[in-house]
Parts: structure tokens; C-alpha cells; sequence
């Protein structure tokens, strides 16, 4: 019997430590985007750029120790591999540019996102979607996706603040969640 009881209060145990921890780290890193957001714009640069470099070596080890494979594939993946190797060694050079470059690539990126999503959007008009609404999201797409390409370096400082503020509600209703949460055999009190 008391091994029947065990095993759910051991996972109730586990489910609140995995909430508590996972608020906690959602917590802190919105407080360390917030406080130090070009300290911590250069980690994830820094963070992304390993993974550049390393998956340049994978790509390279593929080239290499990969014999069932044609001429043309070995030489695709030596050439993805050096490109990446040489992308993440450059962006480690001088990580605060390309923290900058990062920045306007991905504000970049998502302002082309939302400018073709919007299209995309209208172009579903005559598909049976819901004309009033399908314009409203098309039109609010096409003018972000317009004011970001027109200040992509602001629209990310921006994008950055959000995500800090978001990562930093979300953590403390994980929180929240953990402390909160009853136990399997807790008796349920009516509301």
C-alpha cells in the first residue's frame, strides 16, 4: 500500500522541483535581460556562434569519416562546414559587432516575416476565411513588418525588452504554480 502512495507523491514531488526551477531560471534570465541587456545579447551572440562552430565540425566529420557517400555530398558538407566554422570564428573576433549584425538579421528576418504573412493572409480572402479579421491581421503584419525594416535596430532592442518581460511573467506564474500546487492525496476544498 504505502508503495502505491509513494510512487505519486514522488512524482507530485518532481512535477512542483521541475516547476519551481524552471520559474526560477525563466525568472532570472528576464531580470538578466532587462538589467544587462547588451551583456547578455553578447552571450547569446557568443552562444550561437559555438554552435556555429561546432556544428562546422560535425559537418567536416561527415565529410570525412562519411564513405558510403558520393563525391558531391562529401564536398557539400566540407564547404558547410568550413563556411560555419568561419562564421562562428569571425562573430567571436569581435563579438559586440556581431551582436549588432545578429540583432538587425533577425529584426530583419521577422519584419520580411510579417510583411509576407500578411500577404499570405490576404491572399486567403476568397478561401472562406473571415474577411474583417483576415484584413485586420493582414494590414497589423504589413505595418509592423514595414516599421521594423525601417528601424530593425530599435525593433530589436524592442523584441529584446519584450521577451525580458515575458520571460519574467512567465517565471513567477511558474512560481506560482509550484507553491500552489496540491498534493495527489490533498483533500479538495470547494470554492
Amino acid at each position: 500500500m504505502t508503495d502505491i502512495l509513494t510512487e505519486p507523491r514522488s512524482l507530485f514531488r518532481s512535477v512542483r522541483l521541475f516547476l519551481a526551477i524552471s520559474g526560477a531560471l525563466a525568472l532570472v534570465s528576464g531580470l538578466v535581460l532587462l538589467i544587462w541587456p547588451a551583456k547578455s545579447a553578447v552571450i547569446v551572440t557568443g552562444i550561437v556562434a559555438s554552435y556555429l562552430i561546432l556544428g562546422g565540425l560535425i559537418y567536416l566529420a561527415l565529410a570525412i569519416f562519411s564513405g558510403h557517400d558520393g563525391g558531391w555530398v562529401r564536398i557539400g558538407h566540407s564547404l558547410l562546414g568550413l563556411l560555419y566554422i568561419v562564421t562562428g570564428v569571425v562573430a567571436f573576433a569581435n563579438l559586440a559587432a556581431a551582436t549588432v549584425t545578429f540583432a538587425l538579421v533577425v529584426a530583419i528576418f521577422i519584419g520580411v516575416s510579417w510583411i509576407f504573412d500578411g500577404v499570405v493572409a490576404l491572399s486567403l480572402l476568397g478561401a472562406g476565411a473571415p474577411k474583417g479579421w483576415t484584413v485586420l491581421y493582414a494590414v497589423i503584419g504589413i505595418v509592423a513588418g514595414i516599421f521594423v525594416l525601417l528601424s530593425p535596430l530599435f525593433a530589436a532592442v524592442v523584441l529584446w525588452v519584450v521577451l525580458g518581460l515575458a520571460l519574467i511573467a512567465l517565471g513567477v506564474v511558474q512560481i506560482v504554480r509550484a507553491v500552489t500546487l496540491k498534493s495527489p492525496g490533498a483533500p479538495v476544498t470547494p470554492r
